[in-house]
């Protein structure tokens, strides 16, 4: 036996080579070239010729009108809006993911699955539903509006609505991506920790933040995105008051609907900046968390 795997070892090289040479084993060259052409194709026409048409459309009148379009009143609150709610969703949903993900993947309660299922919520049901679910609760007929308007607390048409809008349909992210990351970790290195005598806080800071630093921010960087982006939930709660509530996404739409395309055009264009700055972001976590796993690799 120890012979026939030294041979199979000593001539693991050649052997692997054969079956990376082998005809059974690759694909024809057309039908490599075809699938790359297609996903070239379609990566062309429904990402990156949309992306050109908006920058073209936004400076079609030139950089006077592109920079007044966006240093316009109006579009000055709709970027501090936007600004606002991701900076107050993000955060909140940063302690939501990090409970949950720690809760499902290091202990089990009853209704652990029930909770896995309402994480995954905002992926199933439409934003606009979302909305309405927060008018039924706090608008004038609803469930607490009355109370609310008797004791003047805002929350429709208002910053607050916008928020919960906003963290409702961006809350799975960043639990989502930890959840599977803890998972695969286990809770071996979190006991030992404790053994040696460290308390949760220090347990967390020190074994297991480091180990899922790298989800947490690209978690954190889909969230932002998506809060940044958000139109449905947000046009529900909002009331589209101009230089109020409206956000970035929804002050684009009146400005189209009112046929000043080129203004339309320029603070849709920011959102397009700010989400290929997103992406930038997004692909230099993915090249860190590489180049971090491949040196743990080299120190094993």
């Amino acid at each position: 036996m120890s012979g026939a795997t030294a041979t199979l070892a000593g001539h693991g090289g050649s052997v692997s080579s054969r079956y990376e040479d082998s005809s059974a084993t690759r694909e024809p060259t057309w039908v490599k070239w075809t699938l790359v052409t297609i996903s070239l194709s379609f990566f062309s026409f429904f990402l990156l010729l949309p992306l050109f048409a908006v920058f073209t459309e936004a400076l079609r009148k030139g950089w006077d009108v592109y920079w007044a379009a966006l240093v316009e009143p109006d579009a000055l609150s709709a970027i501090k809006l936007t600004l606002i709610a991701a900076a107050i969703a993000v955060p909140l949903n940063l302690v939501f993911g990090v409970a949950a993900a720690w809760s499902i993947s290091k202990f089990q309660f009853p209704g652990k699955q029930f909770l896995i299922t309402l994480i995954d919520l905002p992926f199933s049901v439409s934003p606009v539903v979302a909305g309405l679910i927060y008018v039924l609760i706090f608008g004038r007929q609803g469930w607490i509006g009355g109370w609310l308007m008797d004791h003047d607390i805002k929350i429709l048409f208002a910053i607050p609505g916008i928020v919960l809008a906003t963290t409702f349909v961006t809350f799975p992210f960043i639990a989502r991506e930890l959840i599977p990351l803890m998972e695969a970790q286990g809770k071996e290195e979190e006991e030992a920790s404790i053994v040696l005598g460290a308390t949760g806080l220090q347990t967390f800071w020190h074994v297991t933040l480091p180990n899922i630093k790298w989800g947490l921010i690209y978690g954190v960087i889909l969230c932002n995105a998506r809060a940044m982006g958000e139109f449905g939930a947000v046009s529900v709660v909002s009331g589209h008051i101009r230089g109020e509530t409206n956000t970035m996404p929804l002050h684009v739409e009146i400005l189209y609907n009112e046929y000043q395309f080129a203004a339309a055009f320029a603070v849709a264009s920011l959102l397009a900046l700010l989400a290929l700055l997103t992406l930038a972001v997004k692909t230099f976590v993915e090249w860190q968390a590489g180049k971090s796993n491949n040196q743990s690799d080299k120190e094993e």
